[in-house]
């Protein structure tokens, strides 16, 4: 890992920030998984979205989870809807505000976008009740 990125305190405030929402779990994962062609990136995300946007005050991990996931059914992408319906565990993002913000996609995204999500968001809903029963 990058020297500068790894002692920066944005960097730092960003693992924790993306630790606390995604899981030790899928960082770790993540981290295993880098190599040194994607290692700027993962460098890139942690800094920028997870130490800069999400590790903002103005809006709680529940409501960001909520946009986050508003905005990623809207564009589309499912692998990331699946990650963020998953983080609600450590949000505090409720299955009813899964729900609502998918009901606004359905409306300002498209009901095909809203539908999929949908789709996503409750299979990975029933995973997740899986894991639990286990």
């Amino acid at each position: 890992m990058n020297e500068t990125a790894s002692s920066s305190e944005r960097y730092r405030q960003g693992m924790a920030t993306r630790r606390a929402v995604l899981g030790d779990a899928h960082v770790d994962r993540a981290a295993a998984a880098a190599t040194e062609f994607d290692q700027p990136f993962q460098e890139l995300i942690t800094e920028a979205a997870w130490g800069h946007v999400w590790s903002r005050p103005a809006l709680s991990k529940r409501e960001r989870s909520i946009v986050t996931i508003a905005l990623l059914a809207a564009l589309g992408q499912d692998d990331e809807v699946a990650m963020h319906v998953r983080a609600t565990a450590n949000t505090g993002a409720t299955r009813e505000d899964v729900c609502e913000a998918l009901l606004h996609v359905a409306i300002y995204a498209g009901v095909p976008a809203a539908n999929h999500a949908i789709k996503i968001a409750k299979q990975t809903f029933a995973q997740m009740d899986a894991e639990k029963a286990v």
